[in-house]
């Protein structure tokens, strides 16, 4: 910055940085509020994924797995082994693949809502670039 003679008095310097300061401050809180509203929003949108991908998960044990398993159990009745362990090993294999199914869409949504994705970043840069501005004027 230039080196400027300003004739103005010092109380009235002093008002314009006290008003400059504070509503540089108010817009900081502005933009942390829409930012914290967007990341809270982002948030929601991953929980909304998650509570899905749990009532998939739910809706597929409840309702299908039942018919797959008997399906399953018939066809290895067939291929020679007893009903018994036809049914156990057709629950196991079912079991299973519906698990990792599950898991793949609950772990996608965690990682989603973890790290940066519900960090402040602009309002920290804007912040940061705003106490600079104020650091040099009170110079």
């Amino acid at each position: 910055m230039a080196n400027h003679r300003d004739d103005r008095p010092l109380s009235e310097l002093m008002t314009g940085l006290v008003a400059d300061i504070s509503g540089l401050f108010r817009k900081e809180i502005d933009l942390a509020k829409t930012e914290a509203s967007e990341t809270l929003n982002r948030a929601i949108g991953s929980l909304e994924t998650l509570l899905v991908g749990l009532i998939f998960a739910i809706g597929a044990i409840g309702v299908l797995l039942a018919a797959v398993v008997q399906g399953l159990a018939a066809f290895l009745v067939t291929r020679g082994i007893t009903e018994p362990n036809a049914e156990a090993l057709s629950a196991a294999i079912v079991g299973v693949v519906v698990g990792l199914l599950a898991w793949a869409m609950i772990s996608r949504s965690l990682s989603t809502l973890k790290g940066s994705s519900l960090k402040l970043d602009r309002t920290a840069t804007s912040l940061q670039r705003d106490l600079d501005v104020v650091k040099e004027r009170v110079r």
